[in-house]
């Protein structure tokens, strides 16, 4: 009886093995038809002019891709020239003050606020350099929102980086 069960368990483990590359490419296929199947469905939304315009995942408030931003920009210039509806006739009518050459919406300069200059005086004090986590741990908050003020600061000359880490540049 123990010689027939492992005969078959040889026999089952021979075809599972032969099986395999077979259910991976089963599987490599099934991933492939999905991924294709999403990119037909967002190239048709993003070919749809009536589409809303929606911001990728882990973006924030207010952020479109390049492609995307033009897309809403031609659409606030269609509804600011027809005509305007009985609610907001006085809003529409009304000329705008604020320029609009950079197609950004206004407010504060970038790397102007109180964590880009708690972060710029950190560096400072570092004349060897500190990477981002560091500045993160030593300021309590998560990493990614320094990777978004330091290339600010480096914008407007007053870090620099060399490999991960980041310098204070000489007054």
């Amino acid at each position: 009886m123990t010689d027939f069960l492992d005969q078959k368990r040889a026999e089952i483990t021979k075809r599972l093995h032969e099986l395999k590359p077979l259910v991976d490419e089963f599987q490599r296929l099934e991933a492939a038809v999905a991924a294709l199947a999403g990119l037909t469905s967002a190239s048709a939304s993003a070919a749809d002019a009536t589409a809303p315009v929606r911001r990728g995942p882990g973006r924030p408030r207010g952020s479109r891709t390049t492609k995307r931003a033009a897309v809403a920009t031609t659409r606030r210039k269609a509804k600011a020239t027809s005509t305007p509806s009985a609610a907001g006739t006085a809003a529409a009518a009304a000329p705008s003050t604020a320029p609009r050459s950079t197609g950004r919406r206004p407010g504060r300069r970038r790397g102007s606020g109180a964590r880009a200059a708690q972060t710029l005086e950190l560096v400072q004090a570092q004349p060897k350099g500190i990477t981002i986590p560091e500045l993160a741990s030593k300021m309590g908050i998560k990493q990614n929102y320094l990777y978004r003020v330091l290339p600010g600061l480096q914008k407007e000359g007053k870090v620099r980086k060399s490999g991960r880490t980041w310098y204070a540049k000489a007054a």
